[in-house]
């Protein structure tokens, strides 16, 4: 989720290659839809109306593309993302089953320690009942630093500022199987990185999926889902069609070799009938 706090205002440009097959995802800022005439679009006087600028929209649908490819890439079901503000957000992600706890205000990670921290084992007791809990806290701190890793692959920095809420909720889950500070600390570094590495193949579709949320503004599962099938489905044609124009190559060089070959044997034979005759 990006924080209420909105990125730094500058001229930021969400155009980095992302390497991978058929992936080649570059956005340049520029003219963000203004006509000749000097009279605004649409999508400018959204953003004017929500405060901000055509940079800051692009880093808060890619922050909240990174959360949704982690959570979709983790297994997890999304019910949907939005690029637009609300209470304390710039731009959220909700899991399947979420929307009812978030409209009760229990959706935080701080009410989830609160409710787990008592049954948590202590030292030397049995935690195999609580296993669970410690794949889920890492899953989900990984989720929560996927919005940081999109922006640094895609933009190639990420705004501190925008992940406050991310970063926080990240502190609260890790409390809960994270014994000191420097733990904590440790525990959220290393989930950074399996962000980055998680993302990194589909920096392509992280690309893709921000351009649509920018434009839909909210998308729910199902779009989401979509919209990755579409990329996936694209890039797999991609290869398959590259590999049979390589497959093609190849027969060509094999069918001129043969030409090239086919006189030899005849030559030859005319060789070792000349030294017969002699």
């Amino acid at each position: 989720m990006s924080e209420g706090t909105p990125a730094e205002d500058g001229n930021e440009q969400p155009a980095t290659s992302v390497g991978g097959p058929g992936a080649a995802a570059q956005v340049e800022v520029g003219d963000n839809g203004s006509g000749p005439d000097g009279e605004t679009d649409e999508y400018g006087e959204l953003l004017a109306a929500l405060g901000r600028t055509f940079d800051q929209d692009c880093r808060i649908a890619i922050h909240e593309s990174g959360h949704i490819i982690a959570a979709r890439l983790l297994g997890n079901p999304l019910g949907g993302a939005t690029a637009d503000p609300g209470p304390g957000y710039e731009g959220r992600v909700w899991g399947e089953r979420h929307v009812e706890a978030f409209a009760e205000g229990g959706g935080d990670a701080s009410d989830v320690r609160e409710t787990l921290a008592s049954v948590m084992p202590g030292p030397g007791e049995d935690r195999s009942s609580v296993a669970d809990v410690f794949a889920s806290v890492y899953g989900h701190c990984i989720e929560l630093a996927a919005g940081r890793a999109a922006e640094h692959m895609l933009l190639g920095d990420d705004d501190k500022r925008s992940a406050l809420d991310d970063l926080r909720q990240a502190r609260e889950l890790a409390l809960l199987i994270c014994k000191s500070e420097g733990a904590v600390e440790s525990f959220i570094a290393h989930c950074d990185i399996a962000a980055r590495d998680l993302l990194m193949p589909y920096g392509d579709v992280v690309m893709t999926l921000s351009i649509v949320l920018r434009i839909k503004r909210t998308l729910d599962g199902a779009e989401i889902d979509q919209i990755i099938r579409d990329v996936e489905t694209r890039k797999a044609l991609a290869l398959e069609q590259r590999r049979r124009a390589e497959w093609r190559k190849s027969e060509l060089a094999a069918a001129r070799f043969r030409v090239e070959c086919e006189p030899l044997p005849a030559a030859r034979s005319r060789h070792c009938s000349h030294d017969q005759a002699s």
